[in-house]
């Protein structure tokens, strides 16, 4: 096969880290990669720099453009650089005009955000799908293929309104081998850890002294850890634990998911890291149904995701005509490999 041209558009660390070891198995191509954008109003807004608690702006944005810097990407801002044979995205709550009509496939990062009114009045009243940040993803449909992290997911995304027939269960990088982050080098074991979620920072609501107190009372005097996520105003959270509970340690940096190999209990707010606690049989709290999770949880594959969409990819780019059930014929879901 030729030497293709495949775009990668990035968003937050997790995903675009998802879209980097993808295009690591697609190296006989031509990656590039830009981080998230919009058109037209959006894009005006988000240059203003309005949208700074998105990926479209602000820490997102320059951790992304930090990273892809770092492991020397090829970086095409917006893809306007190149006609692109391929399209790998991390969201589909915004098509950028530039990829509607080609060859997209949708990559899930992770759990979304709850479905509320705003959800429905996006999905029935057919508004802007940002407006009701992550809880619409899938349901634009404008993709060929979207790759989901278990059957569970899967049919969670059908119910929201995917198309059947687009979803392929491939299990998604950095949720899919767990097993990995037991071999740590973090000194503290056995103890009740506490992952808190940006959610002010994204303008959701997040009761912090609530979420504390309900810590404390798992914990129930055992020691009690706090990783603060990485966009979180960090003097701001540290100082609110300190007051509520002054005896827990609290982590601003450092490996969440060997954090959670080493411990005994993993609260969460609405966080996907629940899925690498309940992968290793933790106790686990989470603000989402926990009986749902466990239906939602990521196929453990040995980290083998990343391939398995690499390879779907580039089916894709052999042939325009090739169909879902194709696909299917040539993808073991118990084995997880493509042939």
């Amino acid at each position: 096969m030729s030497k293709k041209k495949i775009l990668f558009i990035c968003g937050s660390l997790n995903q675009t880290s998802m879209m980097h070891q993808i295009s690591q198995h697609l190296q006989s191509h031509d990656c590039r990669f830009t981080p998230y954008y919009a058109d037209g109003l959006i894009n005006y807004v988000a240059n203003k720099g309005y949208l700074s608690n998105t990926i479209l702006g602000g820490k997102f944005r320059k951790n992304t453009e930090d990273y892809l810097r770092k492991n020397n990407l090829s970086i095409d801002y917006r893809g306007i650089s190149n006609q692109y044979d391929l399209i790998y995205t991390c969201s589909d709550l915004i098509i950028p005009k530039n990829i509607r009509n080609k060859k997209v496939i949708l990559i899930q990062e992770g759990m979304t955000d709850p479905e509320n009114l705003m959800f429905y009045m996006v999905k029935y009243l057919k508004l802007p799908r940002w407006l009701a940040s992550t809880a619409p993803t899938g349901i634009s449909n404008q993709y060929t293929y979207f790759c989901v992290a278990s059957e569970g997911y899967k049919e969670f995304f059908i119910r929201k309104g995917a198309k059947s027939e687009k979803i392929i269960v491939t299990g998604i990088p950095n949720y899919d081998n767990a097993k990995q982050y037991l071999n740590n080098d973090f000194q503290l074991k056995y103890y009740v850890l506490a992952a808190t979620s940006d959610m002010r920072e994204t303008i959701k609501f997040d009761n912090r002294k609530q979420f504390i107190q309900r810590c404390l009372k798992i914990a129930d005097g055992r020691q009690l850890i706090f990783k603060l996520h990485p966009n979180e105003k960090m003097e701001r959270a540290t100082s609110e634990i300190k007051k509520c509970a002054p005896n827990a340690l609290i982590y601003t940096s450092g490996n969440t998911e060997e954090m959670i190999a080493n411990c005994d209990v993993l609260i969460t707010q609405l966080s996907s890291v629940v899925f690498i606690g309940m992968a290793l049989g933790k106790e686990v709290y989470s603000s989402y149904d926990i009986k749902l999770l466990k239906k939602l949880l990521p196929i453990q594959n040995g980290g083998t995701s990343a391939e398995i969409i690499a390879k779907i990819g580039r089916h894709l780019l052999e042939n325009e005509k090739w169909t879902l059930n194709e696909i299917h014929k040539m993808y073991d879901i118990n084995k997880n490999s493509l042939a």
